[in-house]
């Protein structure tokens, strides 16, 4: 067994580290309450034939939303964007988050990437993912000999 020797300071340096971090992002002002990354949620599920993610993208247009595939991965892009009026807005909170985000998937070999469907209706993003033919599920007939049934 090694002995360590107790630094007091080492604990105070971990929680100066431990603030530093939850205050980082909040060192200009309201730029940074308006431009903060979120993650939007997303669900998965898939059944015999396709796999399907639904992503949670209120506020987005559909030009500021990117869909790629590259090597089985799946990346989603999108900026919500804050926008300022002219003239001078009093907030008094700001809950909603803006700026950028990126999600990505590894796909499953049974996805063909070259056939997704995406569609964007009342802010949520629907892809649906095709599952390559030989990936679904075959109903095989079993024929009973009857000469060794009996």
């Amino acid at each position: 067994m090694a002995i360590t020797r107790w630094d007091p300071f080492r604990e105070v340096a971990a929680l100066q580290n431990r603030v530093n971090s939850l205050f980082r992002d909040f060192n200009d002002g309201e730029s940074s309450l308006t431009t903060t990354n979120f993650i939007p949620a997303v669900d998965v599920y898939e059944d015999e034939k396709r796999i399907v993610l639904k992503l949670e993208v209120p506020g987005i247009p559909e030009k500021d939303l990117d869909v790629t595939v590259e090597n089985n991965t799946l990346v989603v892009k999108g900026e919500r964007k804050f926008e300022k009026e002219e003239k001078e807005e009093n907030f008094h909170r700001i809950e909603r988050r803006y700026g950028s985000f990126s999600r990505a998937f590894t796909l499953p070999t049974i996805v063909e990437t070259e056939n997704i469907d995406a569609k964007y209706e009342n802010g949520v993003l629907r892809l649906e993912l095709k599952k390559k033919p030989e990936a679904q599920p075959k109903q095989i007939k079993v024929n009973v000999n009857k000469s060794l049934a009996a």
